[in-house]
């Protein structure tokens, strides 16, 4: 058989058996004398073996590994690993389904798309037109793939239900055209600081050491550049302050280990 005869018999194109040929899948055949591949019985079974090894999902280093085991026995543990594959891309295909599905069961919104727990905060927020609120939502979505997410929004949750968080918003929103030592800043930064739950302290002080020095440095450069002066300012002041809580608490177990004798 030609090249063309033999393509035609299993179903593929002459450019995909030169292509096999090319990888070492399927050897080259003797020439006929007028230069011609001369194809065998053997070559069609083999290119078959070949055609349905792919269907079935494996690449064609995969199959080349199968076809040098005569026995069987890889052909089974490659067969595992790809149905091992398939499965996990079932399963994220089944939930970005469900989160196409939890998108157009609720309205849209500016944010989106973000994560469910993301969605459930920012639709329990209060209704302001501030601009800091709407920077602070900005941040969010920010943070909403990163790890531990969701234990921030829960952590958050709370502050959506308190009339002082508007407050805040709302003189943080005043300094907009004031100078960097404005003597309202130290106070705000103080209680925007003191409304933050504990609970988020560990995370700030995980995520600080998880990341490069450089990329920690160059994203709160980049975070307060993107303030005024003023409100640069006291967002510069609450994060020192919130850094200094974060530090003391990882240091409190220590410092009651030492007051006890014994433990010491």
């Amino acid at each position: 058989m030609r090249i063309g005869e033999i393509a035609a018999l299993v179903g593929v194109t002459p450019r995909a058996v030169r292509h096999y040929h090319h990888l070492g899948l399927l050897p080259e055949p003797a020439r006929r004398a007028n230069g011609y591949r001369d194809y065998s019985v053997r070559d069609a079974v083999l290119l078959a073996r070949i055609r349905r090894l792919t269907e079935v999902g494996l690449g064609l280093d995969e199959v080349r590994d199968v076809i040098a085991d005569d026995q069987g026995r890889e052909f089974i543990e490659v067969l595992g690993e790809l149905d091992a594959d398939l499965a996990r891309q079932e399963a994220g295909i089944r939930a970005r389904r469900e989160r196409l599905a939890e998108l157009m069961r609720r309205p849209a919104a500016a944010e989106e798309p973000v994560s469910p727990a993301l969605a459930r905060l920012l639709g329990s927020l209060p209704v302001t037109d501030s601009p800091m609120a709407g920077k602070d939502r900005e941040l969010l979505t920010l943070f909403d793939t990163s790890e531990g997410s969701d234990r921030l929004y829960d952590a958050l949750r709370p502050l959506t239900r308190s009339t002082h968080v508007l407050g805040l918003y709302r003189r943080l929103d005043e300094l907009a055209d004031t100078p960097p030592d404005d003597p309202r800043i130290e106070p705000l930064a103080a209680e925007l600081a003191g409304v933050v739950p504990d609970e988020l302290l560990a995370g700030m002080t995980a995520a600080d050491e998880r990341e490069e020095p450089a990329v920690a440095t160059g994203f709160r450069d980049a975070l307060l550049a993107d303030f005024p002066p003023a409100q640069g300012r006291v967002v510069q002041l609450m994060i020192e302050t919130l850094m200094r809580r974060a530090r003391e608490r990882t240091r409190e177990p220590a410092r009651e280990l030492t007051q006890d004798g014994e433990s010491a």
